[in-house]
């Protein structure tokens, strides 16, 4: 018999008070009980209980070990209940990464309005462009755009995000004369597919990079200061801002955006919580950063 479920049954003899009333009450035989009690004995080599007809008294070792006893059941309760309270209430550490285009637009906010209120969340961000092991990182999120290589994670799509071609207001040339400024996923050759916003016809664009940069806000800054033409997520572009799309009445096919986590069987709360207000975050962004950019 394992230990912890000897140390049980000697506690409820013990506050029992007698083998009889401890068997009632954990639904065993007398003799069950009693033997449980002499094989115990037997394995620690001591007696536990000094047993009359009438009344049992604990020895000193007795004593010792059912005060570790109690204390074992405190801490097995506790840890029970702890876990309990973590998928009614959110606490601990949150780790939660996101590509620099999502993090601070749709990520953050979503993340101070999930956890706002929850004193015992600690939230631990990865602002990284690159898919990430969740496990090696300790990741309990991950935001990605576009479809994942970690296909043994659990993944759902709760959006999409849709990048315009832009250029600045203060730039007059033609979309094939301008430098392009890539973001460092992007290859040498880049292809755009882009459909007409009427006809739905698709014609490809190809263009070679001049500039490169590693996040998303220097090649928005960089477009923005006339340098070139590139994509930006529509969700980053402003009413204020000097961009406008290089070929009009043209669009890219939007991009899906997937949540993953590590857990196989029950989420924790504040996974939920936090995927559920990302999700909501991103569709406001997307109903009404696309209506003042239009």
């Amino acid at each position: 018999m394992d230990r912890f479920r000897q140390m049980t049954l000697f506690m409820n003899i013990v506050e029992e008070g007698s083998i009889t009333n401890a068997a009632n009450r954990l639904d065993l035989s007398k003799s069950v009980l009693s033997q449980h009690l002499k094989q115990l004995e037997s394995d620690l080599k001591t007696t536990l209980l000094k047993r009359t007809t009438r009344k049992q008294v604990l020895t000193v070792a007795g004593q010792k070990f059912y005060d570790h006893c109690r204390e074992m059941h405190s801490i097995a309760n506790l840890a029970w209940e702890e876990v309990q309270e973590q998928q009614t209430e959110p606490s601990g550490k949150i780790t939660v990464t996101a590509p620099n285009a999502l993090m601070d637009s749709v990520v953050v906010p979503a993340l101070v309005d999930a956890f706002a209120s929850c004193k015992n969340v600690s939230l631990d961000l990865i602002c990284s462009d690159q898919q990430l092991d969740l496990m090696e990182h300790d990741i309990d999120l991950a935001v990605r755009v576009g479809l994942s290589k970690d296909s043994s994670y659990k993944q759902k799509r709760i959006g999409e995000i849709t990048d315009v071609l832009c250029r600045s207001k203060k730039e007059s040339t033609h979309s094939h004369e301008s430098p392009y400024v890539a973001n460092h996923w992007q290859g040498q050759k880049i292809v755009h597919k882009m459909a007409h916003n009427q006809t739905g016809v698709s014609q490809e664009f190809v263009f070679t990079p001049t500039h490169r940069t590693n996040t998303i806000y220097q090649t928005k800054s960089l477009i923005s200061k006339g340098i070139g033409i590139g994509l930006i997520p529509d969700i980053l572009i402003n009413e204020g801002d000097e961009l406008v799309p290089v070929i009009e009445n043209y669009h890219v096919s939007p991009t899906p955006v997937f949540v993953l986590h590590p857990f196989k069987s029950a989420i924790p709360i504040s996974v939920s919580k936090a995927t559920h207000s990302i999700e909501a975050m991103l569709h406001m962004k997307n109903r009404y950063d696309k209506k003042a950019y239009m």
